[in-house]
C-alpha cells in the first residue's frame, strides 16, 4: 500500500467498487446505443468475407419473425463489449492500482495494455485469414442441379452466421491471451519456463483439442487456431524466462542492499564500542591521578609531623583542604 494512502474500511472499498462498476456499465450502455445506430454497417462488415465469395446475386435468409432483430441486438452488444473494453479495464486498474506497490504497478501495467491488443490481433487473424479460407471450403460442397439430382446451394441464415462469426472471433481472441496468462503465472512463481518447455508436447495436444472444440469441424479452422496457440505458447516460454531473470536480478539487488546495511550497522557498532572503551579508560586515568594526589598529600603530612615533634605543622593538605573532596569527586 502506498505510504500516503490510509487503510480503508470494507464498506468504502465496496462503495468504490460499486462506483467503478457503474461507470463501466454506463459506458457499455452508451456504446451499445451507438453501435445499434450503426448496426447495419457493422453486420455488413461481418458478412463481407462471405459476400465476396458468394457474389452479389446471392442472399441470406431468416426463418423466424424476430430473428433479424435479435441478431442486430447481439451484433450491437458484441461490438459494444469490444469498444467499451478499454473503459472497463481502466476502471478495474483504477480500483486495484492504489493497493499495489510501485514495482507491482509497473509490472502489471503492460498486461493491461496488452490484453485488448492481443484480442484485436486474434480477431483480425480470424477475419482476414481464417474466415475466407473456411468459407471457401464450406462453399465447395455446393452442386449444380442435373437430370438425376437436385442442386445443393447455400441459403445462409442471419442468426446462424452471426453465431459462427462471434464464436470464431471470441475463440481466437481468447487464445491470444495465452502469453498474458502464462507470463503472470510465471511472475507469481506458479509456473516456470523450464516446466513449460518440458510440457511442450502436452501443450500441442491440448492446443489442437481446444481448437477442435471452439472452431467448426473443418481442418482449416482447427489448424488455423492450433498453430497460433503453439506459437503463442513458445512466446510465453520466452516471456517467462525474461520474467524469471528480472525477478532473480531484483532479488540479488535486494540481498546486496541488505548486506550493505548489515556491514554499515556493524561498522557503527564497532565505532560506538571503541568510543565507550576510550571514555572508560579516560575515567580510570582520572581516578588514578586523583588517588596519586591524595597519596602525596598523606606523605607530606607524615613528614611534617616527624620534623616538629608534638606540635605538628601540616605542610600537606589539611583537614579543611579540598584534596580529599577532589579525590572523592574523582572516584
Amino acid at each position: 500500500m502506498q505510504s500516503h494512502d490510509k487503510q480503508m474500511p470494507i464498506m468504502e472499498h465496496l462503495i468504490e467498487l460499486r462506483n467503478r462498476l457503474t461507470w463501466a456499465v454506463l459506458a457499455l450502455f452508451i456504446t451499445f446505443g451507438v453501435c445499434y445506430y450503426f448496426v447495419e454497417d457493422i453486420y455488413g462488415f461481418l458478412v463481407q468475407p462471405l459476400a465476396e465469395i458468394m457474389g452479389p446475386d446471392r442472399r441470406m435468409i431468416y426463418t423466424a419473425l424476430t430473428e433479424v432483430f435479435f441478431t442486430y441486438v447481439k451484433v450491437s452488444f458484441f461490438a459494444a463489449c469490444f469498444v467499451s473494453a478499454p473503459v472497463f479495464l481502466g476502471q478495474f486498474w483504477a480500483f486495484v492500482a492504489p493497493g499495489l506497490y510501485k514495482n507491482e504497478r509497473s509490472a502489471f501495467m503492460p498486461f493491461i495494455f496488452a490484453t485488448p491488443i492481443l484480442f484485436l490481433m486474434g480477431g483480425a487473424l480470424v477475419y482476414y485469414l481464417i474466415m475466407p479460407l473456411a468459407w471457401k471450403f464450406f462453399l465447395s460442397f455446393e452442386q449444380a442441379g442435373g437430370a438425376s439430382n437436385l442442386a445443393i446451394q447455400l441459403e445462409a441464415k442471419v442468426g446462424e452466421y452471426l453465431s459462427l462469426v462471434m464464436k470464431l472471433i471470441f475463440a481466437f481472441g481468447l487464445c491470444f491471451q495465452l502469453p498474458v496468462l502464462l507470463t503472470l503465472m510465471a511472475r507469481a512463481g506458479i509456473v516456470t519456463a523450464d516446466g513449460l518447455a518440458r510440457r511442450r508436447k502436452y501443450a500441442i495436444v491440448i492446443a489442437f483439442g481446444f481448437a477442435a472444440v471452439l472452431t467448426p469441424p473443418d481442418l482449416i479452422s482447427q489448424i488455423g487456431l492450433g498453430i497460433p496457440i503453439i506459437i503463442l505458447y513458445e512466446i510465453s516460454i520466452i516471456m517467462a524466462r525474461i520474467s524469471e531473470r528480472k525477478r532473480a536480478k531484483a532479488t540479488a539487488d535486494d540481498d546486496a542492499d541488505e548486506d550493505d546495511e548489515t556491514d554499515s550497522d556493524d561498522d557503527d557498532g564497532e565505532a560506538e564500542a571503541g568510543t565507550a572503551v576510550a571514555t572508560a579508560q579516560d575515567g580510570v586515568d582520572a581516578q588514578g591521578e586523583a588517588t596519586a594526589s591524595y597519596d602525596d598529600g598523606q606523605t607530606s603530612l607524615t613528614r611534617s609531623s616527624d620534623d616538629e615533634g608534638d606540635a605538628p605543622k601540616l605542610s600537606g593538605p589539611s583537614n579543611n583542604d579540598d584534596g580529599e573532596d577532589d579525590f572523592n569527586n574523582a572516584r
